[in-house]
């Protein structure tokens, strides 16, 4: 297959799943719940499979338990039992580590531990941050989360965009301006002009989308910076994994882009770090009222 065939096909590719990830992301509830999980599950077996070529043998097993119970904790807001999750999934992987009894020990728990963290918790912060602001009344409005316009909506378009943008800032500078390598012996062909590059386009278009969804300026600032900052870390992250592993891509379910951590790794570390930042900052008033009231005796 020549060049221009295979970017005809990347862009299809992407053009296809982004519009289903989309459409997700807007109705919310049981449908981005079943794309968060296909994520999840396809996800969880690319690590596996990258993990094995380098010798270790996390449980997908394991993994994929955890990560079912993770996404109810997720899904329902059962935050208190999230310690329980954590202490069961650890010591299941060590049980299963113990009774399996195959070399190397240390190294299948401890992968096994960060593949239901890597592949598991971090992605399902996406559900989590799409729910925000978001009040249900009844059971079943809770189960079947039906559409609904809240804030968390327009945070995670904003993230969902800004990702894109990110990408093709960092892949268009790259090519054109690119001159002194980012991460040399982790991801070659990254630059640092395309790094900036990607900066420069997410916080202009961090800007235009805050514009239509009533962010104030400074947490658009701030949110892009956040974004864009840690959809390249991810990216470096998963490169960083599949290098060390030995392997170019973590699949081939998706044409013209690799495996879907190939196509999700910039989403993996930004998701979290936003909802957290809309969470906690933008949608809690009463800390920045706190934190202006503490500068000022400061001062």
């Amino acid at each position: 297959m020549d060049n221009l065939s295979k970017s005809v096909l990347r862009i299809i590719t992407g053009f296809i799943f982004g519009w289903v990830a989309l459409a997700c992301i807007i109705f919310g509830g049981l449908p981005l719940l079943i794309l968060v999980l296909t994520v999840v599950y396809i996800g969880a077996k690319e690590y596996v499979k990258i993990l094995e070529h380098k010798g270790f043998f996390p449980s997908l097993k394991v993994i994929l338990f955890v990560d079912a119970l993770f996404a109810v904790i997720a899904y329902f807001s059962c935050f208190k039992y999230l310690p329980l999750i954590f202490t069961i999934g650890i010591m299941t992987a060590f049980m299963w580590v113990l009774f399996r009894g195959k070399q190397p020990y240390i190294a299948n728990v401890a992968t096994t531990v960060v593949g239901f963290m890597y592949s598991g918790w971090f992605p399902l912060h996406l559900i989590m941050l799409r729910d925000i602001g978001s009040n249900y009344d009844t059971a079943i409005q809770m189960l079947l989360k039906p559409y609904a316009q809240n804030s968390g909506l327009h945070y995670l378009v904003f993230v969902f965009l800004l990702v894109i943008i990110t990408d093709v800032g960092c892949y268009y500078f790259g090519r054109h301006l690119g001159k002194h390598k980012l991460a040399p012996v982790i991801s070659p062909n990254k630059t640092i002009e395309g790094s900036m590059g990607g900066v420069f386009c997410t916080v202009i278009g961090g800007f235009i989308i805050a514009y239509f969804i009533k962010l104030p300026w400074l947490y658009a600032l701030i949110g892009s910076l956040l974004v864009t900052t840690f959809a390249q870390i991810g990216d470096l992250c998963e490169s960083m994994i599949k290098r060390d592993a030995g392997v170019k891509d973590s699949g081939d379910l998706l044409p013209g882009h690799g495996g879907f951590l190939d196509r999700t790794d910039s989403y993996i570390f930004a998701i979290p770090v936003m909802y957290y930042f809309f969470k906690c900052i933008v949608e809690n008033k009463d800390l920045i009222i706190n934190m202006t009231d503490f500068i000022k005796r400061i001062f």
